[in-house]
């Protein structure tokens, strides 16, 4: 899914397929774009992703934790173009503030009315089982 076509969508399915309101998104290209204006200040070479598809790719990692390599095929990057990417946004973002969770003492130290909700749901690996069919077991008279 292309920025260009995803801004054209209901604000509503906006959020489905990204996790976040087109006004934040907004907000968070800001702040992208003006920390790559002073780490770039000197020069340097252009980005393949524009910041709105770089922030695209980030939280299309973070919603559906698909692979580097996936996410990467789908953008036309290098995997390593991808995680740097990724990387890079979740710091900026986090180094920012505004996007950033409380700390652990803010978190002992809060007013009863506060209230945080995480959610941290589980899925499990689906991993084969391992049996004595699938090991393969060396003689005894080959181990000495």
């Amino acid at each position: 899914m292309r920025y260009d076509d995803l801004k054209r969508k209901s604000s509503e399915d906006f959020r489905r397929l990204t996790g976040i309101l087109p006004a934040t998104f907004e907000k968070m290209v800001k702040i992208l774009r003006i920390s790559y204006q002073k780490k770039h200040a000197r020069g340097g070479r252009k980005p393949k992703l524009d910041i709105e598809h770089s922030l695209l790719m980030s939280l299309e990692y973070l919603r559906e934790y698909r692979t580097y390599f996936h996410i990467a095929h789908s953008y036309g990057t290098s995997e390593s173009a991808a995680y740097k990417t990724i990387c890079w946004i979740e710091d900026t973002l986090i180094k920012e503030g505004t996007f950033s969770l409380p700390g652990k003492k803010d978190l002992t130290n809060h007013n009863p009315d506060d209230v945080l909700l995480i959610d941290a749901t589980e899925s499990p690996i689906e991993r084969p089982k391992k049996s004595r069919k699938n090991i393969i077991q060396a003689r005894k008279s080959v181990i000495q």
